[in-house]
Parts: structure tokens; sequence; C-alpha cells
């Protein structure tokens, strides 16, 4: 990857060998194995069994989880805030847990619309839940940085499933306490 980094300074006409340049292919290799971690990470280790029995059946919801991830498309960033609710049936996941569950699948190359369908399928399946919700708001670098040039555009995309999809009151529940 290093190579490549320095492949890419020389293709853009920089100079390699500048003292602010000297380390950069190394230190971009580095931010690029950081950045893009989530492909190595096993979802259950990341649970790591914080599953726990409990009575409740009522939602839960994290809002506002930050959101970092890479443009499958141009390969630069998309930032925002994610928002997860679950309906419990029979167990709860540990709250970190949720966060981390988000920053596992938004650390790949990724479009947002498949981000959110990851996040949302992952809570369902491992928590068993009656239903699943997820909602994502980001300002993607591809369309700020180049082509249209749009500062203040934010994208959201939502993934609603079992009684959230099924049920309009409780999936307008979720969508009045996100925006609150």
């Amino acid at each position: 990857m290093e190579k490549a980094y320095l492949d890419i300074l020389q293709e853009i006409g920089e100079n390699p060998e500048r003292a602010g340049l000297k380390d950069t292919p190394k230190r971009a290799a580095n931010a690029m194995q950081f950045l893009m971690q989530g492909y190595t990470m096993d979802i259950d280790q990341v649970i790591n069994d914080a599953l726990f029995p409990s009575l409740s059946d009522e939602m839960v919801i994290v809002k506002d989880i930050e959101l970092y991830s890479m443009c499958e498309h141009h390969m630069l960033p998309f930032i925002g805030k994610c928002h997860v609710a679950y309906l419990p049936r029979g167990k709860v996941i540990g709250l970190s847990k949720i966060a981390r569950v988000v920053d596992m699948f938004a650390r790949r190359l990724q479009i947002q619309e498949n981000l959110t369908h990851e996040i949302a399928n992952c809570i369902l399946e491992k928590t068993h839940a009656s239903g699943a919700a997820v909602i994502i708001e980001a300002q993607h670098m591809c369309m700020m940085m180049r082509g249209v040039e749009k500062q203040n555009s934010v994208m959201t995309t939502s993934c609603m499933l079992g009684a959230f999809r099924n049920s309009a009151s409780t999936r307008n529940e979720f969508l009045s306490l996100i925006s609150r």
C-alpha cells in the first residue's frame, strides 16, 4: 500500500522526497488500514457476548452515533450520524455494542444505502428483536469537494425491519423520538 501511495504522489506531480512528504506513503497506508479495519473485524467478537436476558419489549434507541465511512465510488469520506432502534424480545444488547456495530460496517468502502441496511439487519439478526430501524444522515465529501460542490447537502437513508416496517405507529414513535 505504501508503494501505491508513493505512485500517487508521483502521478500528481509531487516530489515524494521533499520534507513534508518523506513519510507520507507510510502514514497514508496506516491511515487507510485504520479507516478500513471493518474488513478484518468479526461481528461476534465485536458484540463479545454482550447480549443480556431482559423482560423489556419497549423500544431501545441509540441516536446521534458519530459515523465516518468512505464512499466506494471516489474513496472520499462521508461523515454523519446514525440512529439505531430495536424492539427487544427476550434479550438486549450492550449499549456500546450498538456503536461498535455501526463502526464495524462503516469502516469499509460503502455506499450509505447499503450501510444502513447492513446495520439494521445485523441488529435484528443478533438480538432476535421483533424489529430494527436505522437512519443515517451524512454529508459526502465526494459531493462537497468535487463534482457539484454542494456544501450543505445531507443524504438521509433509512431501513425499517419487522415491527418498524409493519406498524406505522411503531415507526412514527421512532421518528418522533429521534427528532427531539
